[in-house]
């Protein structure tokens, strides 16, 4: 079975989540990681995977979802959160430096602030770093992110941005945009398979016009499939490997997970 590393099904209208979650199935992705944005999204998170056995959450507040310091308060809540059984990932968590993102110094802070909740929990982060690769391996390597593990999430950097992840022992999470980057492409033929995991990243997704078209977790094997096609390779051994990738990535939480796939 497939693993979707990363999705916000949170957002998902609660009564979508039974057919969003067998369709799921039906293409062998076996276990799904709903990553929270905000305090309140972790807590929704946390709310499915204990409704589903197939859900696991992830803890974390996203950078552009800041509206300033993370107080005592809501760190708290992450740090609590953290603990609980089904959480495996710190995740949403990173920096974003988008001309309207939210001031640098505070994304950094929240950042540090949630990667030492991480490791108090010894999770893996799985983490964001549009348009703030240099920052973010600053930050990764300061903190000693090698000592938890993780992931860039939805991955669409240049070789040598992949490589500088890789070397701090984090995985290269590769979700649609495999399709259609002729660059990324490239930079996935001449990646190590041992360092690829998949996800989705999926939400509602309204603006696509028809609900057939809107990203689910289903759409992890058509992500591995053009995988396998760049590579050569049967689309099982992708299943196989990125699946074992995960787990390795999980380290004290793989049973967890590997006991629904």
């Amino acid at each position: 079975m497939f693993v979707d590393l990363h999705t916000h099904i949170d957002q998902y209208d609660p009564d979508e989540l039974p057919g969003i979650l067998e369709r799921a199935l039906n293409a062998k992705v076996g276990a799904i990681i709903a990553a929270g944005v905000t305090v309140e999204s972790t807590r929704r998170c946390l709310e499915l995977a204990d409704e589903y056995d197939n859900v696991f959450a992830g803890v974390g507040v996203h950078p552009s979802d800041l509206t300033g310091d993370l107080d005592n308060a809501a760190l708290d809540q992450l740090r609590r959160m953290a603990a609980e059984q089904q959480v495996v990932v710190m995740s949403e968590v990173g920096l974003d430096h988008q001309d309207h993102s939210p001031d640098r110094a505070v994304q950094e802070r929240a950042f540090r602030a949630q990667l030492g909740i991480a490791r108090e929990a010894g999770l893996p982060v799985v983490f964001h770093m549009r348009f703030a690769t240099g920052d973010m391996l600053r930050v990764l390597g300061e903190e000693r992110v090698s000592d938890l593990g993780g992931a860039a999430h939805y991955f669409q950097g240049s070789h040598e941005e992949a490589a500088a992840v890789i070397d701090m022992g984090c995985y290269i999470s590769l979700a649609k945009p495999l399709l259609r980057l002729p660059e990324l492409q490239d930079v996935a033929r001449k990646m190590p398979l041992q360092w690829i995991v998949l996800e989705t990243d999926c939400y509602p997704q309204p603006f696509k016009g028809k609900r057939a078209k809107w990203t689910e977790p289903k759409d992890v094997p058509v992500v591995a499939a053009k995988l396998a096609e760049l590579k050569g390779l049967d689309i099982a051994e992708v299943m196989e490997t990125t699946t074992a990738n995960v787990l390795a990535m999980l380290g004290h939480k793989a049973g967890l997970v590997s006991a629904v796939l």
